[in-house]
């Protein structure tokens, strides 16, 4: 087996990013520039085209996740100035729900029609749930923490299978990452509260 730098670096940043995100450091989002980009590259070679083009949706919401949390307050009509976090409204299930199931049957087709994918329904399944926790994650919800456990493990599993082993290696320790920064996220937010 051999192994592609861009796995190792692209892993090392996920490291980085994922322990500024389990912080609510608003530095996440400049890695979260980066890093996607690089993947762009990496998941194409591999044969991963729907991740190929959730990297570059990644780079440009971060763009969004940046400017939401740094002036979000203002944005969103809130009195606080940093964005706090807060659990998703209930009138926006429904609609999550829709969109995600939307997303992952237009990326399927698109997938299945125009690509040589042999993961389709996987690949396209972590992409939709992926637009849903970045969206979660730019409004500071607690619960894109449970978005991003599913896609981690969902994604852990696509890597192996595809040899890229330091990147598998990574979506396996978001998953514990994400049912820890879960559980941290719900305590910051009865700490704001109180």
């Amino acid at each position: 087996m051999t192994f592609d730098w861009l796995d190792i670096v692209t892993t090392i940043l996920g490291l980085v990013y994922i322990y500024l995100e389990y912080k609510a450091s608003i530095w996440l989002w400049i890695v979260g520039i980066v890093m996607p980009a690089m993947d762009v590259f990496l998941y194409w070679r591999h044969g991963l085209y729907g991740d190929a083009g959730m990297a570059v949706y990644y780079t440009l919401a971060a763009i969004y996740g940046y400017i939401a949390w740094k002036w979000g307050s203002k944005l969103f009509n809130q009195k606080k100035q940093e964005l706090p976090i807060t659990h998703m409204p209930g009138k926006h299930y429904l609609p999550t729900f829709l969109f995600f199931a939307l997303a992952w049957g237009a990326t399927y087709y698109v997938l299945v029609r125009f690509t040589n994918s042999n993961v389709p329904l996987l690949d396209s399944f972590t992409n939709a749930l992926s637009f849903v926790g970045l969206w979660a994650l730019a409004r500071k919800y607690v619960e894109q923490w449970l978005f991003w456990i599913a896609v981690d493990v969902v994604c852990t599993a696509l890597y192996v299978y595809k040899g890229i082993p330091f990147k598998a290696g990574l979506y396996g320790l978001y998953v514990v990452i994400a049912v820890l920064g879960y559980f941290k996220w719900k305590s910051m937010m009865k700490q704001a509260a109180s």
